[in-house]
């Protein structure tokens, strides 16, 4: 079956196109970030600068596999899906269920390491530039040399490997249990992520303005509670009303295809919620603990600086990524439809109303992301500032929540009109024709 796998992938590489993507910024990070564990093991690096680069390579190492299995997940839940057909014609012919698992298995390993192949040398380059932007903000030495060893390479091609692996075999069982709906597991796992994201959240009463953890509890309890919220993803979009829809017509229709498609648009929903919530609460923080700062007349410490720097760079991982996942899943599930919007058009809709359909899904997938991830968000926010500075909801949260509001609006809403724009060029004969 690996051997089938590799002839599909070699026959059909378009279909795999946003599975490399994704596993080619993976690896591209997790190897950055890793080469900083090859750095500070060096002969005479210095201890200061030695847990600065190692507390970074933990940490954004740690989001970054995270963020490369949900990344490949995303995509190859789509693409597996769409791919219903053709394992049940395998399965028909005589493959058991465990062959389709290696064959889709072996088909996510192969683009993976090619994947992490291509990703070496933007590694080597990143990993330089990130050196350079620690030296400069005075928490590395200068006599610290560049280092790109055996521990970025193992790290980056293992852990895309191992996330490609995992997230194929996870998308496939998904895609043969999509009529049971969610599993016991991912609901006990969701519930028990938002008890302990309210947990972290009110434990932040427990410290003192001036402790140097006061921002770890609220941002890893915004952290959790988001988390909670994607998982029960599929029975929010199932929650959302029929009427009154948005749109007339065409806004009634969005809401009843997004209920009844809520399995397939989960993973869409679940990043928009985890990046509303995480980059809020995150900048947000951070800005206050700044302003504090500068308020007060005081220098930030070493490990100040650190956490500002991770905070930022976690931040702008993740921006990087959700954008990639919404992009190939919008895409891939939009371009998927093309029959279905040929029916439409055969009935008598009109190419600007199935846009207006289309445009009326992102609208409510994009809103009720948004309000999810803003809840999460300040639910970590506003205990932080009331021990922070003696405030409810601080005056910088208006200005990060709008720019991650506009990223999450723009990325979704483009990427669904101007993929469905594409798909209606094809005549509705031939759409209904050719994909039937």
């Amino acid at each position: 079956m690996f051997a089938l796998a590799v002839r599909s992938v070699r026959r059909r590489p378009g279909r795999f196109l946003s599975t490399l993507l994704s596993a080619f910024l993976g690896a591209a990070v997790v190897m950055t970030f890793s080469s900083l564990h090859d750095t500070a093991g060096q002969p005479g690096v210095d201890p200061v600068s030695e847990q600065t680069l190692r507390t970074a390579a933990g940490v954004v190492g740690g989001y970054g596999t995270l963020l490369v299995f949900f990344a490949v997940a995303s995509t190859l839940t789509v693409t597996v899906r769409q791919r219903a057909a053709e394992l049940e014609l395998l399965r028909c012919s005589g493959a058991t269920p465990a062959q389709l698992k290696r064959m889709v298995v072996g088909e996510a390993a192969a683009v993976a390491l090619v994947g992490a192949a291509l990703a070496v040398v933007p590694a080597m380059l990143g990993g330089r530039v990130l050196l350079e932007v620690f030296r400069d903000s005075g928490q590395v030495a200068d006599s610290v040399g560049r280092s790109f060893g055996p521990i970025a390479l193992v790290s980056g091609i293992g852990t895309t490997l191992l996330a490609a692996a995992g997230a194929a075999f996870l998308a496939l069982r998904r895609a043969t249990r999509e009529d049971r709906g969610p599993g016991r597991a991912r609901t006990f796992l969701a519930y028990a992520a938002l008890v302990a994201g309210a947990a972290a959240v009110c434990s932040t009463f427990a410290f003192s303005a001036t402790d140097s953890a006061l921002m770890a509890p609220p941002a890893q309890g915004s952290i959790l509670l988001s988390v909670g919220c994607a998982l029960l993803a599929a029975r929010l979009l199932k929650g959302v009303p029929v009427r009154p829809a948005p749109g007339g017509a065409s806004g009634w229709l969005a809401v009843r295809n997004l209920r009844e498609r809520s399995g397939q648009l989960a993973g869409i929903l679940m990043s928009l919620i985890m990046f509303t919530a995480v980059s809020t609460a995150t900048l947000t923080m951070q800005r206050v603990e700044n302003d504090a700062v500068e308020a007060a007349g005081t220098v930030k410490s070493v490990d100040a600086k650190n956490l500002e720097t991770l905070n930022f760079t976690v931040v702008g991982i993740i921006v990087v990524f959700v954008c990639v996942m919404l992009v190939n899943s919008l895409y891939a599930a939009t371009i998927y439809r093309g029959r279905e919007f040929g029916q439409q058009r055969l009935a008598g809709a009109t190419p600007a109303q199935v846009l207006g359909t289309v445009g009326a899904e992102a609208l409510v997938l994009t809103v009720t992301g948004v309000l999810f991830g803003t809840l999460a968000a300040l639910a970590g926010i506003v205990p932080f500032t009331v021990v922070r500075g003696d405030a409810v909801v601080p005056g910088q949260t208006a200005g990060v929540w709008a720019v991650v509001v506009s990223i999450a609006a723009v990325t979704t809403l483009g990427t669904s009109l101007l993929t469905a724009r594409h798909v209606l060029r094809t005549p509705a004969v031939r759409a209904v024709a050719v994909t039937a």
